[in-house]
């Protein structure tokens, strides 16, 4: 073959593989806005929302130390969750009454919102992790939602979200999911149980940590985090729960986000809001996961 043949056979062909790339690349991306657009069928039993003190502050408690906090912020007014260089921009919505659009939530769209990841209009909410709250009793989602329904106005901001262009394309090739696609819709909400040291209440507050350390709680990398975000724990009894025999230094963990040897434990774990679970639910949890199979 001579050269010049043997180049234009080249160029052809690294013409032909940029084609087949820049297809797959549109195609994911134009996959992943049809996605963002779509719109997601839940039916919802309605869930009575209690109005008494008790409730409210138990929904308080789940509110602050469930994570809610991190993303709405202390008085649910919203906040900036991610403002990445690479274009992923994120702000958690104002969830107060202030908000118009949460001022006509029926308890049915609080319902689809938080234990399903769907927006009042249908579509997916993105971001929202509904996965750790998908398995709430109704008595715990309705405490929750009657302490936030309780949040004087806030006026905070609408949410938003901006995807940069690679990461659309990985949701729209489905490397990505949201919550919606996640979770099983069918499966009636769990039932009520007794907090206490137990392990079928540790295992009721393990729904909380699937979100990040997967269904299976094998940990590894989160799906749609930012590639500098360190891979989430394997919290199984061989893999870190090794480092917590006693449920003293699970506890202390938990609180102050470092190990029994005094190093950081992850940048990214929500120690702020672990640090506010009470004692039953910090023991329960470390019964149920040293004892996972």
């Amino acid at each position: 073959m001579d050269i010049a043949r043997f180049f234009r056979i080249a160029s052809s062909a690294s013409i032909a593989f940029v084609v087949v790339v820049a297809v797959a690349v549109g195609s994911t991306y134009w996959w992943g806005g049809r996605k963002l657009a779509r719109t997601v069928d839940v039916s919802v039993a309605p869930v009575t929302i209690p109005t008494d003190a008790a409730a409210i502050a138990h929904g308080k408690y789940l509110y602050e130390s469930r994570g809610c906090m991190d993303c709405h912020g202390a008085k649910g007014a919203g906040k900036q969750v991610f403002d990445e260089p690479n274009g992923l921009r994120v702000r958690a919505p104002d969830i107060t009454q202030a908000n118009p659009d949460v001022a006509r939530y029926r308890p049915e769209d609080w319902d689809r919102a938080i234990r399903h990841g769907v927006a009042q209009s249908g579509r997916p909410l993105l971001i929202m992790p509904s996965e750790d709250y998908n398995r709430l009793s109704n008595e715990d989602f309705g405490a929750l939602v009657a302490y936030v329904r309780s949040l004087p106005p806030a006026n905070g901001q609408p949410a938003e979200v901006r995807f940069p262009w690679f990461a659309q394309g990985l949701y729209g090739a489905g490397v990505i999911r949201d919550a919606a696609e996640k979770i099983n819709h069918d499966l009636p909400p769990a039932p009520a149980i007794a907090a206490a040291v137990t392990p079928a209440y540790g295992q009721y507050m393990a729904n909380a940590c699937m979100g990040c350390h997967g269904g299976d709680l094998r940990g590894g990398h989160i799906p749609g985090a930012p590639p500098d975000w360190p891979p989430a724990a394997d919290l199984r009894p061989n893999g870190v729960m090794k480092r917590y025999p006693q449920p003293d230094q699970f506890v202390a963990m938990m609180r102050t986000g470092k190990r029994p040897d005094g190093t950081d434990v992850s940048r990214v774990m929500p120690f702020s809001s672990f640090a506010k679970m009470n004692d039953t639910d910090l023991n329960a949890l470390h019964l149920y996961l040293s004892a996972t199979k």
